[in-house]
């Protein structure tokens, strides 16, 4: 069978990425532009200042993509990018910017799920067993989800309110620690032991979680303690933080694996970068003697690579997009 190669773009938040992966595992080059200096300044993402900040470096990513690999534009077999979900004004670089490419190459269009994206980033790693059960932590999203095979989901349970990786970066300002938040979360929990009590997020036999209750017992509880006059240990908070909210992902992958059986758990999303949330899902896939996938750093956080990867099996599947494709802030990942 021929080889594929997509060049595949990522811009739905803060990074311009571009990719092209062969055959939806094989990474020939891989470029990410960060703009989390700039961000930083403002304690978070400012939609108008990335998505402006996409448009200035979305050509100079094509350039380094190109020049780091051996493929050509002509030798592409298809262009897949990023519509949902994400900030609009960001998508929108991308999808346009991917479309142009389509047009003037003649390559047919793929779309791709950012959070799917998440998933096959797996892919990259090694080659996804179904069933498998699939653990996605991010700032957009805390989701378990059974897959038989290549996109077929099932969603088994989803936040009720905050995702994990929100609530870790309003944990950070409550800390006072700089953006990104989560990563100075986990730096600074690492320094303390849990020693405050924290309440028990969704205590049930659901696949469900929930993140606003813990969140919002420490922003009354750090005002209180200030309003006292008490002083907070934060490292401590921090590590009693984290321990709880992992926590609350552990025991509703490891009730999942106890009532379903899969080849494979794999994590996904920003939050997978996490050594303390790794450690944690070893021991309970180890527990259950299920291979567990967990992708490499760079893969873990928003990159193209991923979405190269989530774009293969639509590309074997002729599942290709005309030129209406438009950004959605927020989209389901199976569409009802």
């Amino acid at each position: 069978m021929k080889d594929i190669y997509i060049l595949a773009i990522e811009s739905s938040c803060d990074e311009t990425s571009m990719a092209i992966v062969k055959n939806g595992s094989t990474i020939e080059s891989f470029t990410v532009l960060t703009q989390m200096d700039t961000h930083a300044e403002f304690g978070g993402v400012v939609p108008e200042i990335a998505s402006r900040m996409h448009t200035e470096n979305i050509t100079l990513v094509l350039e380094d993509v190109l020049k780091k690999s051996n493929v050509t534009l002509k030798e592409i077999d298809a262009i897949a990018v990023t519509y949902a979900p994400g900030l609009l004004g960001s998508l929108l670089v991308g999808i346009e910017f991917a479309k142009t490419l389509s047009l003037v190459y003649k390559k047919p269009l793929i779309a791709v799920h950012h959070t799917i994206g998440h998933i096959y980033a797996n892919a990259l790693e090694q080659k996804l067993q179904f069933p498998l059960l699939a653990m996605v932590v991010s700032g957009g999203h805390t989701d378990l989800i059974l897959m038989e095979e290549d996109y077929k989901f099932k969603i088994l349970g989803s936040t009720l309110d905050d995702a994990i990786g929100e609530c870790y970066d309003k944990v950070a300002r409550i800390l006072g620690l700089k953006y990104p938040g989560g990563p100075n979360v986990e730096k600074m929990a690492l320094k303390g032991k849990p020693t405050y009590e924290m309440p028990k997020p969704v205590n049930d036999s659901s696949y469900n979680f929930s993140f606003s209750g813990l969140k919002s017992h420490i922003i009354n509880f750090v005002h209180n303690e200030h309003q006292r006059g008490h002083e907070i240990c934060k490292e401590d908070l921090a590590c009693s933080f984290q321990v709880t909210a992992i926590d609350e992902v552990v025991r509703k992958v490891e009730l999942a694996l106890k009532n379903i059986e899969v080849e494979q758990l794999i994590i996904a999303g920003g939050v997978a970068a996490s050594g303390y949330l790794r450690e944690e899902m070893k021991k309970v896939a180890d527990k259950y003697q299920v291979p567990v996938s967990i992708p490499d750093m760079k893969y873990c956080t928003d990159n193209a690579a991923m979405i190269g990867a989530a774009a293969y099996p639509l590309f074997l599947q002729n599942k290709f997009v005309d030129f209406t494709l438009n950004a959605k802030s927020q989209a389901p990942i199976v569409e009802k």
